[in-house]
């Protein structure tokens, strides 16, 4: 099947530190990809580098085609949207305006239009407003449109980062560590809300270091360790390779080490 992102050789060097190493890696329409690694293996940085936050030292990034420019606003309007590792949400506004502020890069409001509330803006606000409930809905967050984001639960606000994402209408989403600090039961709903994501027929890139959930929910799984692809496979052949459990407790694993041996943080 034809790559719906095909990432060539990215690398990405801060001084003497290469914190990703000649990465490539694909995903396909409707796949879900998981991304794994142990602490400082460069998995946040790649996502950094795939969203334009970062610009690659050197590689390239294609999406549905085409090249895409190291900028963030030029990535989703071409159809890619993600989550944050660290939550990353606007805390004094309410649940329905932060997933409004995810359609951004779909409407063409200027200044002028917004101050004096022509008309073009004031129907891409009803439509805005309109396409946001429903992904509230979507996400079982109807109820809490009205909600200020600091007072919800954490596990409400994970959700509603997903949902101010899907308001994008992506063709691919990023997840980052989307589980973190949630209990088993958030976990599970986590899995089948994703697993539903994809049922719309977009295809999801998800970082997580929790290996149950990203086993049973990925179709294929790649492992960055110190920056280099380590494997990228099937789950099970992932989940049994010795390097990755090797990777994992901290014995040296058989990888091409960065050009100056050292590795990243994915801070």
């Amino acid at each position: 099947m034809t790559a719906l992102l095909s990432a060539r050789d990215v690398t990405m060097k801060f001084g003497g530190l290469t914190a990703v190493n000649q990465v490539s890696l694909d995903v396909a329409p409707g796949e879900i990809v998981g991304l794994i690694g142990p602490n400082g293996a460069g998995k946040t940085t790649f996502f950094n580098c795939l969203t334009g936050m970062y610009q690659p030292t050197s590689g390239e990034v294609e999406f549905d085609g085409q090249l895409l420019p190291p900028k963030p606003r030029r990535v989703a309007m071409a159809g890619v949207a993600r989550t944050f590792q660290n939550i990353r949400l606007f805390q004094n506004m309410t649940a329905l305006e932060n997933v409004m502020v995810g359609r951004y890069a779909r409407t063409g409001t200027n200044a002028i239009d917004a101050v004096f509330r022509l008309p073009r803006h004031r129907r891409e606000e009803t439509e805005t407003r309109r396409i946001a409930e429903e992904w509230l809905d979507f996400v079982g967050l109807g109820e809490a449109a009205d909600l200020l984001s600091r007072n919800m639960p954490y596990g409400d606000q994970r959700r509603l980062e997903i949902a101010r994402a899907l308001a994008l209408e992506p063709k691919l989403l990023l997840l980052d560590e989307p589980t973190a600090g949630m209990n088993p039961q958030e976990t599970r709903e986590a899995e089948e809300l994703i697993t539903r994501i994809r049922g719309l027929g977009m295809a999801i890139l998800v970082i997580e270091h929790d290996m149950r959930f990203i086993f049973s929910l990925c179709d294929r799984v790649a492992c960055l360790v110190r920056g280099a692809v380590l494997i990228d496979g099937a789950p099970e052949t992932v989940q049994n390779d010795p390097r990755v459990i090797e990777a994992y407790i901290g014995t040296p694993v058989d990888v091409a080490p960065s050009a100056d041996g050292e590795g990243d943080s994915d801070a």
